[in-house]
């Protein structure tokens, strides 16, 4: 579903999601393990596998940090590929028209002031840096 206009906002593409369901059961599963992960974790740090509680090993806690890292790996790896599934199975993929904007719109006001301004004197100076440092100054 493609509209003919080309003014800012119209949807130029629209592509509805697939929405299968192999992706949907795998969503369930990777959420499943997500749950086990993050218990896995959390049961590691109240028990005090990091923190080298009835280890008198520096070995031990060592190879417990590594652990409780990869955990937290797999925890945030998991994450990713459930945002990925979710991304690219259930929602669309929307394409609208954009205002082009030119190099100088985003620093200047108008065409005219791309040059910028010349100062006479020293007292415009002052003035000008005033009201660019606080635009309410009166005078």
């Amino acid at each position: 579903m493609a509209s003919e206009g080309s003014t800012y906002g119209d949807i130029h593409r629209y592509e509805p999601p697939r929405e299968s369901t192999a992706a949907a059961v795998g969503i369930v599963l990777l959420t499943v393990i997500q749950i086990v992960l993050v218990g896995l974790f959390t049961y590691g740090m109240l028990i005090g596998w990091a923190s080298g509680i009835g280890t008198s090993l520096t070995v031990r806690l060592i190879e417990a940090n590594m652990f409780l890292g990869g955990v937290l790996t797999a925890i945030f790896l998991d994450l990713a590929f459930i945002m990925l599934l979710y991304r690219k199975e259930f929602l669309p993929d929307v394409m609208i028209v954009k205002k082009r904007r030119r190099k100088w719109e985003d620093l200047y006001i108008r065409q005219e002031d791309v040059e910028g301004e010349t100062l006479a004197d020293e007292e415009q100076l002052v003035e000008t840096i005033k009201r660019a440092v606080y635009p309410y100054y009166k005078k």
